[in-house]
């Protein structure tokens, strides 16, 4: 309160949970963590996969806090209200503690259901294919002008949706 009190800006009580990237090198990988991470209470996670066919898991939770307390110097709320926002925060904190604990034990499970103690690796890793299909650039105005009116190959809607068969193999 007193270092409120001697603020002369704007303060903000901010609270926020576990976040965590991961780069993954394929798509399934991804998707193990995807569905840890939803099951461990992690709501807001997702996937993105980018232009070169980096492929990043985000552990995400929308269980975020954030209330001004003063505005220009001014105190907005009550030394009540501010009590009652550490009590949330701290519950909150103890919630994405508990969250955290889940999700590493979970990925524990799931690692070793992924990979049987008994396997054996080959001698020479076998190459992955890329979730990503590589698009063409697009064309200029000049060469997009064709007297014809005839599709190119790379106009084919098609060829767009490779991105999409590779996905659902």
């Amino acid at each position: 309160m007193t270092a409120l009190e001697k603020a002369t800006g704007d303060v903000v009580f901010k609270f926020e949970p576990f976040v965590l990237h991961v780069l993954c090198q394929e798509l399934q990988d991804a998707q193990m963590l995807h569905s840890v991470a939803v099951d461990s209470g992690f709501r807001n996670s997702g996937i993105t996969v980018g232009k070169g066919g980096k492929i990043t898991m985000a552990v995400r939770s929308t269980h975020c806090l954030e209330v001004p307390l003063s505005h220009k110097g001014r105190l907005m709320v009550s030394e009540e209200y501010i009590e009652f926002l550490v009590r949330v925060a701290n519950q909150k904190m103890e919630e994405n503690i508990r969250r955290i604990d889940r999700f590493h034990k979970g990925l524990e499970l799931a690692l070793k259901a992924a990979v049987p103690a008994d396997t054996s690796f080959p001698e020479k890793p076998e190459k992955s294919r890329s979730v990503y299909v590589h698009r063409r650039k697009r064309q200029t105005a000049q060469e997009q002008a064709d007297p014809s009116g005839e599709l190119k190959p790379q106009d084919d809607t098609e060829s767009s949706l490779d991105l999409f068969a590779e996905i659902m193999i």
